[in-house]
């Protein structure tokens, strides 16, 4: 009888030990970041015997994986989030204000123009083109280093998920080695720093975990790349930058290199890399593509048209601005040894898309250009350009043809839709070699944002007046006035560089007959020509040699017999402010492209400061609806923490109720064992 009350009380005492041993881990590790409680449960008495306790860890697994991937989403958006506000507010701030600096330029050049024989009203117009050039490079400063931040982030970021794939890696190993053995149940403190690990990489990616033999985790990228596989195999993340250094890819590598990098889709990432990413791309790129579109619309169109004038000097004008030349970036990939350098061809600026473009050897003599968007996707069809003898590509290269398709191996190349250069000047290094398949990418949006610079810093080369005028004989009887003229081109023949009129003045004579005119000049003699009513563009309906000058006017009203209207060099003139109404003109014009892709009845352009006020209304959107994404998913990574840690989580109450408890059961079992170690000595006593 004694013996059997020892037994039971001997095992009494164990059990609650164990059990105290238990509550007390759990309590002592109440703080401790990725613990997960345990129990010990024991199996029913045999033989006046507590079966053997065991102590497992509390874990829902489906908890924890949705925690993990709701870990992944919170991480996304905060990160996002943190950087879009940054830039949203420095967008929104006045002093950065783009449109500011537009309106205050053409409001000076509207100054010039009631008196534009000042020097004083004309400097103003440059001070404002410098201002103006200061603040779209600031702007375009602050994304650069915005994008050096991400660099670096992402880098660091890599480092810690690579540290932690390696972690996790060791730790299946060691997990492996006591898996199945009576050291299993000590482990527990390997699997709390394993399922950590896993977690703080669900920060930093999004992850999927899948069971493994010998109780190893698999570790799998949300887009379906392995990162921790079996036997202690595992990949590592790397950034590279193909073909633009500066702008750093996230990969995949085998470890040790033994393989080609995989490309992972940057888009189904999650964690703080997927959202510094999207943060890059969403907002960064298209930032400083548009800050660059709109500067070189600006300066393109400005040029076009101050050269179209007269200066203050007598002179033909010329560029306010200069336009960068940019280099392209080679494919590492490349077999060839060409390269190419881009800018805007003159006068297409307005063409230009905000866009970057990706140029690719067609065969030895042409390529096509491709416009892609902020995550190098293509933007509509591409165009195919012969490259001609000097290397120079712009919009007479480009083919017209029926839809682009890549050449097969059984089918040749069918070239693009459209003719369109997007406004791209093309110089290739005609002395090299670009093998077919090779690929360049230019960013010419990107790299010349701060790159725009004044072609002169002096006010008379403000070109406010227009180099040719007209006039009516004070002789004329009928009601006919002409036109005042219009300039198209000054490098089409009809300018010398004296300057002056090539083919000096221009005289048109009305005759006797209806619609008939006799049209002269100082070097071509009188020729009749037909002008029906009503008489626009005279000069063009003339043919050539007046129709290649160009400039053109129109005859309005009704002339009689012999009246006569002639058009000069405008000598002298410089009053005039008739080409200044053009430039100031060009702030209402619709000279910034919106997309690629488009039809012909479509609003494909906006004004500069329609631009800019899309740029940041497109940045001010894209961060609230991060916000709004931002909350939802806080919410659910809070429900599924609450979830988690009811479970998995240490319960001060529930242990300080479970200790108690053990206490009492084990105080029982020790007044059972005294009680059965006084009625063993009693009875070994009565037996001498």
């Amino acid at each position: 009888m004694s013996f059997n009350l020892l037994n039971i009380a001997s095992s009494g005492v164990r059990a609650s030990s164990e059990l105290l041993q238990t509550t007390s881990k759990n309590i002592a590790n109440v703080n401790t970041e990725g613990y997960v409680r345990e129990r010990t449960e024991f199996t029913t008495m045999v033989d006046n015997q507590v079966g053997r306790g065991e102590t497992y860890r509390l874990l829902n697994e489906f908890a924890q994986s949705q925690l993990n991937r709701d870990t992944s989403n919170k991480s996304f958006f905060d990160q996002f989030i943190t950087e879009a506000n940054r830039v949203d507010t420095i967008f929104s701030e006045e002093s950065n204000n783009l449109s500011t600096g537009i309106n205050s330029l053409f409001n000076n050049v509207q100054e010039a123009l009631n008196q534009p024989s000042s020097t004083v009203a004309r400097s103003l117009v440059m001070t404002d083109a410098q201002s103006l050039i200061d603040q779209m490079d600031r702007l375009s400063g602050i994304v650069l280093d915005q994008k050096s931040i991400v660099n670096e982030q992402l880098e660091i970021f890599s480092d810690e998920a690579n540290s932690l794939i390696q972690s996790i890696s060791t730790l299946n190993q060691d997990i492996a080695a006591v898996n199945g053995t009576n050291n299993a149940a000590d482990a527990s403190s390997t699997y709390n720093e394993r399922d950590k690990a896993i977690r703080d990489l669900s920060e930093l990616i999004d992850i999927e975990t899948l069971d493994g033999p010998n109780g190893e985790k698999l570790v799998f990228m949300g887009t379906g790349e392995a990162v921790v596989m079996q036997n202690g195999a595992f990949n590592l993340f790397s950034m590279t930058g193909d073909p633009d250094p500066n702008f750093k890819e996230f990969t995949l590598d085998v470890n040790g290199g033994k393989a080609v990098p995989l490309e992972v889709d940057a888009s189904k990432l999650k964690g703080k890399i997927g959202g510094l990413l999207a943060f890059r791309d969403d907002i960064l790129v298209p930032a400083q593509n548009q800050i660059g579109q709109m500067g070189l619309a600006i300066a393109d169109a400005f040029n076009e048209q101050n050269k179209l004038g007269m200066d203050a000097t007598g002179q033909l004008g010329g560029n306010i601005f200069n336009i960068p030349t940019v280099g392209a970036y080679a494919y590492q990939a490349n077999t060839g040894t060409a390269g190419m350098t881009a800018t805007v061809e003159p006068g297409k600026g307005s063409e230009l898309p905000a866009s970057d473009f990706i140029i690719t050897y067609t065969s030895a003599t042409s390529v096509s250009i491709q416009p892609v968007d902020n995550k190098g996707e293509p933007l509509g069809d591409p165009s195919v350009a012969d490259i001609p003898a000097d290397g120079i590509i712009n919009a007479d290269d480009i083919r017209n043809a029926v839809p682009y398709q890549a050449a097969t191996a059984t089918t040749p190349e069918v070239l693009a839709t459209v003719k369109d250069s997007f406004g791209l000047q093309l110089n290739i290094d005609t002395s090299k070699t670009g093998n077919v398949g090779d690929q360049f990418q230019i960013k010419l949006n990107s790299d010349s944002a701060s790159s725009i610079t004044l072609a002169t810093g002096r006010a008379e080369d403000l070109a406010l007046a227009s180099p040719i005028r007209t006039a009516n004989s004070i002789d004329n009887t009928g009601t006919a006035t002409i036109s005042a003229g219009e300039v198209t081109s000054v490098t089409s023949g009809g300018f010398s560089t004296a300057p002056g009129l090539t083919n000096g003045v221009i005289t048109l004579v009305k005759t006797g007959t209806a619609n008939e005119y006799q049209i002269s000049d100082e070097n071509n003699t009188a020729t009749t020509i037909i002008i029906p009513p009503p008489g626009n563009n005279v000069l063009s309906q003339a043919g050539t040699p007046y129709s290649d000058y160009g400039f053109d006017f129109d005859i309005e009203g009704t002339p009689a017999t012999g009246d006569t209207f002639t058009l000069e060099f405008n000598e002298g003139g410089f009053d005039d402010n008739r080409n200044g109404l053009k430039l100031a003109d060009l702030q209402n014009g619709e000279l910034v492209r919106l997309n690629v892709e488009t039809t012909a009845t479509a609003d494909n352009h906006k004004t500069f400061n329609q631009a800019y006020s899309g740029l940041v209304s497109d940045i001010g959107v894209v961060t609230g609806q991060a916000i709004t994404s931002g909350a939802a998913f806080d919410a659910l990574a809070q429900q599924s923490e609450a979830w988690y840690e009811s479970l998995s989580g240490v319960n001060l109450d529930e242990e300080a109720a479970n200790l108690l408890r053990f206490q009492q059961s084990y105080s029982a079992s020790a007044q059972v064992l005294a009680a059965a170690q006084e009625t063993f000595d009693t009875l070994l006593n009565a037996a001498r």
